[in-house]
């Protein structure tokens, strides 16, 4: 009798993660008690970041009441999210070590995607300049702009710099590097330490390392198979995060 009241008490258990784990959970206007009641659990997927010897403000996303946080996402610390922005299944939006994280508005952060950096601070409260990129009057550890498409197990790691209207294809890598406006990093691909110009393409599987080579990527023109691809993922991501807050 007592081996079948645990086997009760697990399956019980297990039906209720299930069900705390439906739907979207975003932090603004109509989400608020979401986001509180998860955040004092320390399993909680939208959370402040930790305290460090180089960070010692614990910060807490700052999301748009309108994106999609999946449950089994993660997004910690210093990070804000924009308007109708969709963070599916096993997405990481890290901000625990390089800070901030900015996701512009209409953009999707797909499945088992990472948005991560290095720090920007030292042990002695000195920034460190050359790990922050600038937009405007402000500064990022990662900057994603407006209507980009982060495919599958695609990895940002700051400093990194991504414009809008951009496509970073699955398993693609952009590290130390910007990639301009209206681009595409096709699977497989990377940007290392180098800035794409806008309307450039780097082939699948291709990896850029110097600004020479970078220069002499391809534009994008009117018969690139892809130019018309980040526009239809848009759309789709744009789609499914407004179903799914209305079911959940």
């Amino acid at each position: 009798m007592r081996f079948n009241k645990q086997i009760f008490t697990i399956l019980i258990l297990a039906l209720s993660m299930a069900l705390a784990g439906s739907g979207c959970i975003s932090e603004g206007e109509g989400a608020e008690d979401s986001v509180r009641e998860t955040t004092e659990s320390e399993f909680s997927n939208i959370r402040e970041n930790p305290v460090t010897p180089w960070n010692p403000k614990p910060v807490m996303p700052m999301i748009d009441s309108t994106a999609c946080i999946d449950p089994q996402a993660s997004v910690i610390g210093n990070v804000t999210i924009g308007a109708s922005v969709m963070v599916s299944p096993m997405a990481s939006v890290r901000s625990d070590e390089g800070m901030p994280i900015f996701v512009g508005n209409s953009s999707n952060v797909q499945d088992g995607v990472v948005l991560h950096a290095l720090e920007i601070i030292d042990e002695e409260g000195k920034p460190i300049e050359e790990n922050l990129i600038e937009v405007g009057d402000e500064k990022y550890a990662v900057y994603i702009g407006e209507n980009v498409s982060l495919a599958h197990q695609s990895q940002i790691h700051g400093p990194a710099y991504v414009g809008n209207d951009t496509f970073i294809g699955m398993q693609a890598f952009v590290f130390k590097s910007k990639v301009g406006n209206n681009c595409v990093l096709e699977p497989g691909s990377a940007a290392i330490g180098v800035t794409v110009p806008d309307g450039r393409y780097i082939p699948a599987g291709m990896v850029v390392t110097t600004q020479a080579e970078t220069d002499k990527l391809p534009e994008i023109t009117v018969d690139y198979a892809y130019k018309h691809t980040n526009e239809a993922v848009v759309y789709v991501n744009v789609h499914l995060a407004k179903g799914y807050n209305e079911v959940s």
